[in-house]
């Protein structure tokens, strides 16, 4: 079982006031984004999620498990499978981060900070659109 933390309301707002949204919301925003959840569960548990099943994919899942994680209202994201996502490294932008600053961190060069950039897609749209309290996925990290 893995549990990744997020912040509760990352994008404006007073955390408590946020409200967890349904299992419906969370698909809706997946549809949106264009990620496929055939397999996956997701079941809404007071400010976490959790995601069950397998995805087609890891790197699907781990854009779930952060597409689900980054929705205002949502604290955690736990997994009951997560051999799929076992290797995930995810890092939490703070506030100056950049994906260049996050790129040399993670991966040892600034330079490879596409990667990062379109590990994230959809979810991203530019690479320098990140917040603070956000949650990235990171492609074959080290850290």
């Amino acid at each position: 079982m893995g549990l990744w933390n997020f912040v509760k309301n990352a994008f404006g707002g007073k955390a408590e006031a946020a409200e967890a949204p349904t299992e419906e919301v969370l698909k809706a925003e997946l549809k949106d984004l264009g990620l496929d959840d055939k397999g996956v569960e997701l079941k809404v548990e007071g400010d976490k999620v959790i995601v069950s099943g397998k995805a087609i994919d890891a790197a699907t899942k781990e854009k779930i498990i952060l597409a689900v994680g980054n929705t205002n209202g949502v604290a955690s994201v736990e997994t009951a499978h997560d051999e799929d996502t076992e290797d995930a490294i995810f890092h939490t932008v703070v506030k100056g981060d950049t994906l260049s600053a996050i790129a040399k961190k993670t991966l040892g060069n600034a330079n490879r900070y596409p990667e990062i950039f379109e590990a994230n897609k959809p979810m991203l749209t530019h690479p320098d659109k990140i917040y603070p309290g956000q949650v990235l996925r990171i492609p074959g990290g080290k850290a």
